[in-house]
Order: C-alpha cells, then structure tokens, then sequence
C-alpha cells in the first residue's frame, strides 16, 4: 500500500520496482515486466543504459550543482549541441516539461511587449492537448477535468479544433501572440496533425506576425524516429519544448528558440535554481550521444513500422478489442473497444507496462532501443489480453 505520508495525487497501482536493465524493470517480489511505458515516454534509451550511468556518475563525483549565476560548461555544450541539430539558435533549461511551456508562453508575450505590442498576449491551443499542471500551462490545455477547482484560470488562451486550419484563422484577433501545438498529441491519444496542417499554421503565423510554439515534451528527442516531430514536415518553428527523454530520467527540460522569438529574453526576465545544472546537462548530452549515432533515428523508423505492422495484423484478428492503431515511429496508440484500463490492467498482469491516453487510447511508448524480440514478446502479450476480454 502507498504510504500515507504522499500526498494522494496519484491513482497508484500498487506495485514498486527496484531494478530496471534494458527494456525490463523488476518489482520488489522480484517479477519482471516489460516496459512499453518507459515512465511517460522519459526513459528513452532503456534503464541503465551504460553510456548513461556512466556520465552521471562521473559528474556526481566532481560536481552536482552550482547556480545559473555562472557558468556551466555542460549545459553550454547541450545548448550549442541541441541547436546544431534543430531549427534553434539559443536555448532556456528549466526541470519539466510544463516549466519549458511557461517559459514559451512567457517568451512569445515578451517578444510582442519588446516590438511593442503589449496587448498581443493571447495563445491559440488545441482541443484534447495536454501542456502541464502549472496554472498557465493548465488554461493552455483548457480541459474541464484539469482546471476544475483551481480557478479562475488564468486568461489569455483561446481554443480551437486540432484540425481546423479555418477554425485557427478566425480566432486569430489583434490580441492574439502565438499558436502552441503539439505535433502528435500524446496525452490526447496519439492524435498526429494531419498532412499540410503544420505548414498552415506556419502560414497563418506569418501572415499575422505570430510565433508558432510547438509543444515536443513528449514527441520530440526521437520519439517519432526524428529528433525533432515536426522534422516530418516543411515547417519551421519559433519555438520548441522539450523535456522527458532529454534527461533520459533525469529531470530536465527545454526551452528552445529562433534568436528573433527570444530577443525580449534578457538577463532577469526568466530564470531556474536547478534548470540546467551540471548533473542534468551531463545526462543531457549522454543521451544526444546515443540519438545522434548514425543509423540511430533509421533504426527507430524501422522497429515503428515493424510494430506498427504487427499490430495491425493483430487489429484485423481482434477487431473487436481493437479499433484503430495511430504511429509514428515509436510513439504509438491503438484505440480499444472495452476501457483501455482493461487492457492497460490485463497487460500489466501478462508482464507489461503500458500507458492509457485520451480517447480510451493504450499507448506503447518503449525504449528507442528496443530489438525485435521486444516487438514479439509485447505482441504475443496482447494477443493473449485480446483472447480473454473476448472470452
């Protein structure tokens, strides 16, 4: 049982892991699972990945933390690493993917305020998104079950159908500062944005003098087989978030942005006790070691289609447990037809670990470092769930 010492925030399966290796974790009566949950998409290259450990250790035994008052040279390789391989010219670290969001929200009002716009404050964001628990990130997501009991939220977003390119135009006003998107929902069901849709927001931005956010908390770092989502397109942002697997379990986020996006971000408009210090960033740059390999992204391209591939041809066998499969990469939903925390349930009791999402959504979010034999043991898992909730 969880202690009642933690706060009950948490609807907590009781179960405790000790050991994680690999794709597999180990609980405290010594079962082991399969993990297709990866902590929400954080635990990017597997647990105890030696590359990993080994940075972290080496930097807990020379220095875990000194504040942003100075300098710290692992976290200005991160920063000059992150932007030779995106859209980026400067990046703000923070602890979490909400923090990264403030910090957008907080950069597109800044960057109207300096070419003064002051009344250009408000943020087109999407139905079913998801972008943090902080009270700006909550009225960002605009969801009733979030926000209930923590008003007034906090005013100045605006929201619009995820694939509504007209429904975006007519809610653009003199007000209006930035669109934030996700460009694959992951909390929402592994919702992708339709072909075309990200070019048009980038169009309606341009058109208008906005500053297209997007929110790559849970898609970027490799998730869909780029490092970045919305490489998959032709459009190019203002400014990117990031956070999860960053870190790769270490708390980490990021802020990323156009050098133009951030010109009103000078010293003292924004700041972290703990955002990028020398423990974090040397996780940081462990995991860009692995992502960056050559063949890395190809490979996680390969094993999505693959699992993809298998999963529909075990759809088509259990169509009536199983409506529809959404991917890219390996970030992957299939929608259910019985309550996706049956599923999630009766594939945590066959040894693995999945992750429930909007839209009665079981989402499969395993290590980018997965092999084959991972794919036939989750697959056989779920034929196994799917015979006996028909039964």
């Amino acid at each position: 049982m969880v202690s009642p010492a933690v706060m009950p925030t948490y609807a907590r399966v009781d179960v405790a892991f000790t050991k994680g290796e690999g794709a597999y974790l180990w609980d405290d009566q010594g079962r082991r699972y399969l993990d297709f949950a990866t902590g929400i998409a954080v635990v990017c290259l597997g647990h105890s990945h030696p590359h990993l450990v080994a940075e972290v250790q080496r930097q807990a035994g020379e220095l875990m933390h000194v504040s942003n008052l100075y300098r710290i040279p692992g976290q200005e390789r991160l920063a000059e690493r992150l932007c030779e391989n995106s859209f980026a010219d400067v990046v703000f670290f923070g602890n979490s993917g909400a923090e990264a969001n403030e910090c957008a929200i907080k950069m597109a009002r800044k960057y109207h305020h300096v070419n003064g716009h002051p009344e250009r404050y408000r943020v087109i964001t999407f139905e079913n998104a998801f972008h943090g628990r902080t009270l700006a990130t909550m009225a960002a997501t605009g969801q009733a079950k979030i926000l209930d009991g923590f008003g007034p939220k906090v005013e100045g977003f605006d929201h619009v159908p995820f694939d509504d390119l007209d429904a975006v135009r007519a809610a653009v006003t003199n007000e209006t500062a930035a669109i934030l998107v996700e460009p694959v929902q992951g909390e929402g069901g592994i919702n992708i944005l339709p072909d075309g849709m990200l070019e048009g927001l980038r169009a309606i931005c341009d058109e208008h003098g906005l500053l297209l956010i997007l929110d790559e908390v849970q898609s970027g770092m490799g998730r869909t087989g780029k490092l970045l989502a919305h490489e998959w397109t032709g459009a190019k942002p203002d400014i990117v978030t990031l956070a999860k697997a960053l870190g790769g379990g270490m708390p980490i986020g990021a802020c990323m942005a156009t050098s133009e996006a951030a010109k009103g971000m000078v010293a003292g408009s924004h700041g972290s006790t703990y955002g990028g210090n020398p423990m974090v960033v040397a996780a940081g740059n462990a995991v860009l070691d692995v992502l960056l390999e050559e063949g890395f992204m190809e490979r996680v391209q390969e094993l999505g289609s693959k699992l993809t591939a298998r999963l529909e041809e075990l759809r088509q066998r259990n169509d009536s447990i199983i409506e529809d499969i959404r991917s890219q990469g390996l970030f992957i939903g299939f929608k259910t037809k019985p309550t996706n925390m049956d599923v999630v349930n009766a594939l945590r009791d066959e040894g693995v670990l999945t992750v429930p999402a909007g839209d009665n959504v079981v989402r499969f979010l395993p290590p980018l470092t997965i092999d084959e034999s991972h794919i036939d043991e989750v697959i056989g898992a779920l034929e196994r769930v799917c015979e006996k909730l028909a039964s």
